[in-house]
Order: C-alpha cells, then structure tokens, then sequence
C-alpha cells in the first residue's frame, strides 16, 4: 500500500498536533497518522525535518511543513475549500493567531500544571533543558499561579464576549484558524479530569456550546501509517518547484547559500540546508538527506531567524 499523500508526525497530547489535525476536519482530509515521541530521540523523523523537534510536522511528499502556522496555510493551498480563513482574510487570521498563542503559551502550562500536577520527570527535564527553557513543574509554576490565571481569565471573557452574538464560530457560520487557535489552548487546559475545575475558574460555561462545536469537527480521516513508510516516500518523491524570490535585506543569505534555520522563542534547535526562497510569510530551504533524499523544508518567517552558515 502506498504512503498517504499528506503525512502528520504528531502525538496525542500535543496541542499543535490537535489544531492540526482539527483542520483536517474542517477539510474532511484523508491523512497518514504517524506517531512519534513526546521528546527526542525521532530517529525517523530527524532525517526528514534535520532536527527541528517541534510537534507537529507534516509531510506532503518530499515537503515537509514545519509550525502549524507553515502547516495550516499548506493545507489551504493543497484543498483550499472548504477554507480555514472564514470571515477573515488568511494574513489577517495568520497574524492574530500567531500573537495569541505566543502570548499565552506560558499562563496556560501554568494554569494546567496547577490543576494536572506534575508530569513525568524526563518531560520536566526536557522541556526545562531543550525545549521551553522554563521550569513548568507544579512546584515551580504556581507562585505565578495568580497572574497566569489573571492573564487566562481576561483572553477567555474576550473569547465569551465574541461569541455572545450566538454566532456558531468566531468567523461566523463556519469553523476556521481562529477557533482552533482559541480551542486548542482550552483543550490542553481542560483535558483528562481537568474541565470542571478549569471551566469554574474561568467561566467558561457561556462558551460550552462553541467548544462542543470544535470538538465535532473531528479529525479527518486518518490512516495509521508507519515512521518507515513515511520516509520511504519522501524518498520516492522530489520536492514541489519554489519559484525564487528576492530575499529581503533583512536576511544576509541569498538562494543556495548554506544557512541555518531556528526558532526564536522556543526549542532552539538549528536546521541546516541551502535556501532556497524566503516570502512574505514563509521561509524554504534544501536540504539532502542519505535517508530520505532531496527535501524542501517550510517554516513560516515569523518566529524564526535565517542564518548564513
């Protein structure tokens, strides 16, 4: 059997991976379910995205689109309708969303550690030394309990009063990034036996029909598909043409210099290729791997940095 034409490497607990893989639900998509670990070692993921360690990572051949916000608006080019930009222009949704979960990503681990207890010792240690650079154990987070709650609290009365009209979701009849962008966060919140106590902290009980309406747009349709297939067809495939663009003086390299691509906030891992364009929202590189071939990697331009190497 051949390999899905759309592959998510993701795991369960993962938000991002959640806003994905909600999207495609709303686009009703067939798609290759990988599952890969909560932390490194991936040593079948890592030939294919040259290390990046953030979760999800989806694969559509040789192209490998890393950050949902380099994932959602592929899926909208690969099966534009239904949209996911409804009631708002993409660009406009892109920006707003990519602010909103920068702002708040902190407060809401804070306000879930406090009402799930600590994780397990390796994540902790992981997310401390590799990946968030915090400390997000329960004993470490909850003196800013208060002020995570506080900051929680003010975005969710924001979210209520969008949704007081009666509107279905937030673009208005139909479902779109703004409310994954919103729905995600409350899921990581809420999940296991959390929701009671997370939804009287936060009032969140006007809202409950809209969270209800995200949650039934599912998943899609997904396949269990295996890491070696997955490889096996980025291998088998060559990446999709990037016209080259002109690249902005803010960024020293030109197409085909040898650079690195890495996060600035979280995760910090550099990915090393040759560039190949880098656009208005979106940065690609090349990179050529012994495992899996040629490759274009996607990363969208904000939130990451280019360097030549």
């Amino acid at each position: 059997m051949s390999a899905p034409t759309l592959i998510l490497h993701h795991y369960a607990f993962s938000p991002y991976a959640e806003k994905v893989r909600l999207a495609l639900g709303i686009k009703g998509l067939d798609w290759g379910s990988v599952d890969v670990a909560m932390m490194p070692p991936r040593p079948l993921l890592d030939p294919l995205a040259g290390g990046y360690r953030r979760i999800p990572v989806l694969q559509v051949g040789a192209d490998i689109y890393c950050d949902t916000h380099a994932i959602l608006p592929a899926l909208e080019r690969l099966a534009p309708e239904p949209s996911l930009y409804p009631g708002l222009e993409a660009p406009l949704a892109e920006g707003l969303t990519y602010g909103l979960e920068r702002d708040l990503w902190l407060a809401v681990i804070g306000v879930t550690v406090h009402f799930a207890g600590d994780l397990p010792e390796a994540f902790l240690r992981d997310r401390k030394d590799d990946y968030l650079y915090v400390d997000i154990s329960q004993g470490a987070m909850e003196p800013d309990f208060a002020r995570n709650a506080q900051r929680v609290a003010a975005w969710t009365a924001w979210l209520a009063q969008a949704l007081s009209d009666g509107r279905p979701f937030l673009g208005g009849e139909r479902p779109g990034v703004m409310d994954l962008a919103h729905y995600h966060l409350l899921w990581l919140m809420r999940g296991g036996d959390r929701a009671a106590a997370v939804d009287a902290l936060l009032g969140l009980g006007p809202i409950h029909g809209w969270i209800g309406r995200v949650a039934a747009l599912g998943h899609g349709r997904p396949q269990e598909t295996t890491a070696e297939a997955a490889l096996a067809a980025a291998r088998a495939a060559e990446p999709a043409p990037v016209e080259a663009v002109a690249v902005p003086d803010l960024i020293a390299a030109s197409p085909g210099d040898a650079v690195t691509v890495t996060p600035d906030d979280f995760a910090r891992v550099p990915v090393a290729g040759r560039l190949v364009a880098v656009e208005a929202g979106r940065i690609v590189i090349r990179r050529d791997d012994p495992q899996a071939g040629a490759l274009h990697l996607h990363f969208p331009r904000a939130g990451f940095t280019v360097a030549r190497r």
